[in-house]
């Protein structure tokens, strides 16, 4: 029976692609993960592999068509040894079902219950340029549930942010492949999904496990004794002949259980290996004793390793792993220096809040932070050094017209570093909703990748926690970053020598020396800070 092959996702926000060349012509047999055919999205060149074996019977787009992502890409058949296998189990199902209806006066089960039901598997897609696998964090889910076409399905964490999987199609969750906190592969199967007469197909297993019970009641006491529990038969396993049909998860779930798959008796549609198929042939296959061992074996493994003194052992994942590897990477190749100052914040901070108060019924939310970025691109205009970077072996500085402005965010999941760009062409309204908007997707471990890429220099306002002095570590391509500390209420002289009360704030920046040197760093970061203490000097220099 032919079925067609579904474009899976290529690419984050890409819809289509052009097909450069089929690697397989119409009549050929084909492999599970053999190449089929190039093709070019807007980002880099694809190939596409077969999910499994079978015989092309139609390619649907010409060289240099474009095709639709999540619509037909090419039709596939069943090879021989699959039609065997279906058929041979298909003859000896029937051959059962005859016999049980003769011996036990009951109705055999109509075929048609479960024809129009289907067992597939979802396939992780592409979350991220250049990510290969994430970590699993909370199913949305559970194996039974009825999900809708968009559903959420699970949260899954790459080393950059928190994804959230939607289903592509309507239908009833079979099997989680993965459970909370383990690595799921991408263009691996991440769950299965029945569609399109899953009742039909539930009244019909149900309607087998009921005959398969009477059956085993019927049988000699021998066969009762020897019986693992009621309602089990050994039939399925004499029933399948040839090439089991399975996921790839299930086939490797199967080596390393050293178990010919080829063996095991499926439960799902036309006889598909579910992963717990596997699992349960081992179970069945061990003797009593062997089986308690094994039992106690597994759940000794599945508990954290004896610790002592109260000490615990965790894996270093996602954004924590690639903060860990980007921090090393940046201390390590590039010679940071410190230089330190303080600002008085006590007009900007007067106009912050009467900002504040004017644009809250318009919903817009204005905290420091835009003031801060504004007055930073400011300039920057005047010190392009600052905003500029550095190529790996030094003999080349790139400068950029674009000020994308990151800030440090702590969040639930790591650290995590949007920018905001092209500020020099924003308003402090304008800079205000994207920090807003960044903020709040940050805290929710959901920023997008394009928020995520081409900072030009960065802020970290550590002072909203706490502290007043730090020493950061530059944000690699980048030449500089400035720490923020907390704001104080401190005594100070005025310009008549008289003690006044003012909002003070140290600053810390670290500076790629390579580029940077302290003159420069100094002499603009006075300029930065003219803007801050007199905020009305930025009115002068705004677009």
């Amino acid at each position: 029976m032919s079925k067609d092959f579904i474009l899976p996702d290529i690419g984050e926000g890409i819809v289509e692609c052009e097909i450069v060349e089929w690697l397989v012509a119409e009549g050929d047999t084909i492999k599970e993960d053999q190449p089929v055919v190039d093709v070019m999205t807007d980002k880099a060149l694809v190939q596409i592999p077969a999910k499994e074996d079978g015989v092309v019977s139609k390619l649907y787009y010409a060289k240099g068509d474009i095709a639709k992502v999540h619509e037909p890409l090419f039709a596939i058949t069943g090879t021989d040894d699959d039609a065997g296998s279906d058929n041979a189990n298909s003859t000896a199902s029937a051959d059962k079902d005859v016999a049980r209806s003769s011996t036990a006066g009951e109705p055999e089960p109509s075929s048609n219950a479960t024809s129009g039901s289907t067992v597939t598997d979802f396939i992780l897609p592409d979350i991220g340029e250049g990510i290969v696998e994430c970590e699993i964090v909370e199913w949305q889910v559970k194996e039974g549930d009825v999900i809708e076409e968009d559903q959420p399905v699970v949260d899954v964490m790459t080393d950059k942010a928190l994804v959230q999987i939607p289903a592509k199609e309507h239908g009833v969750v079979e099997k989680l492949y993965y459970a909370k906190g383990d690595i799921a592969k991408v263009h691996e199967p991440l769950f299965a999904i029945r569609v399109e007469g899953e009742e039909g197909a539930d009244v019909a297993r149900s309607s087998t496990t009921g005959q398969t019970s009477h059956n085993d009641n019927a049988q000699s006491s021998d066969a009762q004794s020897s019986a693992a529990k009621p309602g089990q038969a050994d039939a399925p396993q004499a029933a399948r002949q040839g090439k089991a049909i399975a996921s790839p998860a299930v086939r490797r779930r199967a080596r390393e259980l050293d178990v010919d798959i080829s063996q095991v008796p499926g439960s799902g549609a036309k006889g598909r290996v579910m992963k717990e198929d596997v699992e349960n042939f081992v179970a069945r296959g061990s003797t009593t004793g062997e089986a308690t061992t094994s039992q106690s074996t597994s759940n000794s493994a599945a508990k954290p390793a004896a610790t002592s003194g109260g000490t615990r052992t965790e894996a270093i994942r996602g954004v924590k792993a690639a903060m860990a590897k980007a921090m090393t990477e940046s201390v390590s190749t590039i010679p940071h220096f410190t230089y330190a100052d303080e600002f008085d914040l006590t007009k900007v901070m007067a106009l912050q809040k009467q900002l504040k108060e004017r644009y809250k019924d318009e919903g817009i939310r204005i905290t420091m932070m835009p003031f801060f970025i504004k007055a930073l691109s400011l300039a920057l205009k005047e010190f392009p050094i600052m905003n500029a970077q550095v190529n790996a072996d030094c003999t080349e500085i790139t400068y950029f017209d674009d000020h994308n402005i990151g800030m440090a965010v702590d969040t639930k999941i790591g650290l995590l570093v949007p920018n905001v760009k092209q500020v020099q062409n924003k308003s402090i309204i304008d800079i205000a909703n994207e920090v807003t908007r960044l903020t709040q997707a940050a805290r929710e471990g959901r920023v997008a990748q394009e928020d995520m890429k081409g900072g030009t220099i960065s802020i970290s306002n550590i002072g909203v926690i706490g502290g007043t002095v730090a020493t950061p570590i530059i944000n690699k391509p980048e030449a500089a970053i400035v720490a923020l500390g907390k704001v104080q209420e401190l005594p100070r002289f005025d310009a008549q020598g008289n003690v006044v009360a003012r909002k003070i704030m140290n600053v810390s920046w670290s500076g790629d020396h390579r580029i940077i040197d302290g003159g420069t760093i100094a002499r603009f970061n006075k300029r930065w800070q003219e803007y801050l203490e007199d905020p009305t000097s930025m009115l002068v220099h705004m677009v």
